[in-house]
């Protein structure tokens, strides 16, 4: 095993339906889940696992206010302060004409910063390689992984027990 290691037991679903099955009867016997992975979104999985709401859309809105103010006081000072030019006898501040690019950047900053906020939080981003439990997860295969560090062959048991209860078709033990 190489150092710094985990040990991952993980078994294969073939079926959404039988993964959520399987992880209500994992919540229930008190087995400690240490992911799952899905090759779609599984509607009912988070509360299944018992996860709370992302706060992600609460990070969004600071983004998107961030890039409302940016937009409206940047081009306030450029045109009252910076480049006052009269265009059509208008005011020098004409906040109507503001607006459209100040909603712009409201969606610029906002979706440029979730997607930075989502990336960092995940752990994603270039030249990290993250590793693989099976190439198949990302294609149509459900997983449950376990933490298989230090666990005792009585607990590994349990789990492969749990596994072939469940309905897992394959159970696998992998090193990352």
């Amino acid at each position: 095993m190489k150092k710094g290691a985990n040990e991952v037991l993980f078994g294969l679903y073939d079926d959404e339906e039988i993964l959520i099955k399987a992880v209500k009867q994992a919540k229930a016997d008190h087995l400690e889940i240490m992911d799952v992975y899905t090759p779609f979104p599984v509607h009912g999985l988070d509360p299944a696992l018992g996860l709370a709401e992302s706060r992600l859309h609460i990070a969004g809105f600071v983004y998107g206010a961030i890039g409302c103010l940016f937009g409206f006081l940047f081009m306030t000072w450029v045109f009252t302060r910076d480049w006052p030019i009269i265009f059509g006898g208008k005011p020098y501040f004409s906040a109507p004409a503001f607006i459209p690019i100040t909603f712009e950047l409201t969606v610029l900053f906002s979706a440029v910063g979730m997607v930075i906020t989502f990336y960092t939080i995940c752990g994603m981003g270039p030249g990290i390689m993250n590793p693989t439990l099976d190439d198949r997860i990302t294609d149509d295969k459900f997983c449950i992984a376990f933490n298989a560090n230090d666990a005792s062959q009585e607990t590994l048991d349990r789990l492969k027990g749990f596994f072939s209860s469940t309905g897992a078709s394959e159970v696998q033990t992998k090193s990352i």
